[in-house]
């Protein structure tokens, strides 16, 4: 029974050590760019509009960090946030929206009732660098 206890424990802390440092990029090339992702890469604050009328908003998730230092939406419109897993495994966690987005949960919608400044952390433990991996959203 120890044997067993002791085997689980040191599975679970290798799991936790090396959940964010995958340094195996698991991406495919993506062969077509679309004026939508253009627009979303083209600088730190871009957001673009949704098929649906809607504002989008991708979550670029790597080692440690976050695509983009801010994200910019409009209050009362409806915003499509989906989490991009490019390196390891992150979630993403926006606790005034009650948002909590991770590789089962990767996509929500809704609409923001309240301008300002929002925190968006990693919600999963992801090796060191976890603590720094944070962006902002920005509700205008």
């Amino acid at each position: 029974m120890k044997k067993l206890t002791i085997l689980m424990m040191g599975l679970a802390v290798l799991i936790a050590i090396t959940a964010c440092g995958n340094k195996d990029s698991k991406t495919t090339p993506t062969t077509t760019t679309s004026a939508a992702t253009t627009a979303a890469t083209a600088s730190p604050t871009a957001t673009t509009k949704a098929a649906a009328g809607g504002q989008e908003v991708v979550l670029k998730a790597t080692n440690f960090q976050f695509d983009k230092t801010e994200y910019r939406i409009k209050k009362g419109e409806s915003v499509t946030i989906t989490l991009d897993n490019s390196q390891g495994i992150h979630g993403a966690s926006i606790k005034e929206f009650n948002i909590n987005l991770n590789n089962g949960n990767k996509t929500v919608t809704f609409t923001p009732d309240k301008t300002g400044s929002f925190p968006i952390t990693c919600s999963i433990m992801c090796g060191s660098g976890h603590a720094n991996m944070k962006t902002t959203l920005i509700v205008e």
